[in-house]
């Protein structure tokens, strides 16, 4: 099952389930969240629930996805009341191509703490049912407040080395009444980070996560993870740049599922009832990776098998000069 969240300035949010070309307004509810909520409270499956509140509303989805429309695309999950309640986080090192790009940002004579961490994932990531393996790399990228939908600009900030985009799956969750997580479903994402800070220094990795991202354009509800092929392609001018074939899934990392929301969720604040989040499972590829810099008004666009439309958005780069922050005593 397939859904998207998008908005209209005279119609609001709405959701919508995907049904080749035609997108199917839902009646009840405005957000994803809302409605996995309710099937956790009604004890009804997610997708049982979404079939059963089609409206007889539709819309022209290549009309949609265009953006020619006055329907905008939202991030394909979102906490809609509060964004201060979603939280959005990644694991790196899960895909031997980013070990190694990132082995190469900051290649020495030994062997470097991110292959180290990669190592220890292929020997201790996948334990057995009920036992816990190793912990992978875990970062945090921001609040709801940072994601954005297909067709929104990822912006570079003046303070910046750069902005890359960074292909990958993110799986999505809330959390129930009595602190259980629930995952509701996976969707394409573009983790988007600064290279060029952390390649300065790897204890930068913090700084040049605190980026925007975007995930989208669609949700999927009880995905296809076991091996998913797919392709990132970076535009110039309307001519391709760069673009490469990738895969992820189960098959192409070196933690499991289970070990990666083991580790996330075994901290007690990351299963506050009500709470969203929003978890980026790891890239194999990346143009940096290749020497490529990205410049204002590049276009990346990176589509999984099995995923819907692939999600695309320009980076902006901010052109105002270097401020100081001050801060005022009370």
């Amino acid at each position: 099952m397939r859904l998207v969240q998008i908005a209209h300035a005279s119609y609001g949010r709405r959701v919508a389930m995907v049904d080749n070309s035609t997108l199917r307004l839902l009646g009840t509810h405005r957000s994803i969240y809302a409605f996995a909520l309710a099937a956790v409270e009604t004890g009804c499956r997610l997708e049982e629930l979404i079939v059963s509140d089609v409206s007889d509303l539709s819309l022209d989805y290549d009309e949609v996805y265009s953006l020619r429309s006055g329907w905008s695309f939202l991030p394909s999950f979102d906490h809609p009341e509060e964004p201060s309640r979603c939280l959005v986080s990644g694991t790196g090192l899960t895909h031997l191509a980013s070990a190694a790009n990132r082995d190469a940002m900051h290649a020495a004579a030994t062997v470097t703490d991110s292959m180290r961490m990669y190592r220890l994932g292929v020997e201790q990531g996948r334990p057995a049912p009920g036992e816990t393996g190793a912990a992978p790399e875990w970062f945090y990228k921001g609040t709801g407040a940072i994601l954005r939908g297909h067709g929104a600009a990822l912006t570079v900030p003046h303070f910046a080395g750069d902005g890359g985009e960074e292909p990958e799956l993110a799986a999505v969750y809330v959390i129930d009444e009595h602190g259980s997580p629930r995952r509701v479903g996976m969707t394409t994402a573009n983790e988007f980070s600064d290279h060029q800070i952390e390649k300065q220094n790897y204890l930068y990795l913090a700084h040049s996560k605190l980026r925007p991202c975007a995930i989208g354009p669609e949700l999927i509800v009880n995905p296809e993870f076991s091996l998913v092929a797919g392709t990132v392609t970076i535009e110039r001018g309307g001519v391709t740049l760069w673009t490469r074939e990738i895969s992820t899934g189960d098959q192409q990392m070196c933690h499991s599922l289970a070990n990666i929301e083991h580790h996330h969720f075994k901290y007690e604040p990351h299963r506050r009832s009500g709470d969203a989040h929003v978890h980026f499972l790891g890239a194999g590829a990346f143009s940096f990776g290749e020497g490529i810099t990205l410049e204002d008004g590049d276009e990346m666009v990176i589509s999984w098998t099995g995923y819907g439309r692939p999600l695309r958005n320009r980076i902006e780069i901010e052109k105002s000069g270097q401020q100081v922050v001050q801060v005022a005593a009370l």
